[in-house]
């Protein structure tokens, strides 16, 4: 098994798309990429901690690549928008690959590179690209949040 961290936006959404795919084998919702200690949801809500909203991912290399995660990462959001998805306003909300392994970081910096040839966006990508640093679970009642609540997807107005 391996794990590939991203943040994109509300994780409750972001845990939903990725525990569809094939090969995944577990999910957990949480924040990393702060300096805060072991914030909580109140902590990372304040905008103080440093924390992006986060889904670790547990996936088998044998029925899904990175790569195909990636592909899933990049077409539930959007990487153009600095701090924000949909409603939600913030540096918590941010777009981020928290990578592994030096074969996640090229294959990172890779698809966000065809991705901005591509044309798809107007606008740059801003998603950050960074080493994985410690992640922090978020509290239970956010683990699977919308499958608890019997919801395919978060509702944005």
């Amino acid at each position: 098994m391996e794990k590939a961290n991203f943040a994109a936006g509300c994780f409750w959404g972001v845990e939903v798309a990725f525990r569809q795919v094939k090969g995944v084998v577990s999910t957990a919702v949480g924040y990393e990429g702060g300096t805060y200690p072991d914030p909580t949801y109140e902590d990372v809500c304040s905008g103080t901690t440093g924390h992006a909203e986060t889904v670790e991912i547990e996936y088998d290399p044998l029925q899904v690549s990175y790569e195909e995660l990636l592909k899933v990462f990049w077409e539930n959001h959007d990487p153009t928008t600095r701090n924000r998805q949909g409603p939600d306003v913030g540096e918590q909300y941010r777009s981020a690959i928290f990578y592994h392994t030096p074969e996640q970081m090229a294959a990172a910096f890779a698809s966000k590179q065809s991705l901005e040839e591509s044309g798809r966006f107007r606008r740059p990508i801003v998603t950050q690209i960074v080493s994985s640093s410690k992640f922090y679970r978020a509290e239970e009642y956010h683990q699977q949040y919308l499958e608890k609540r019997g919801l395919a997807q978060c509702k944005i107005p």
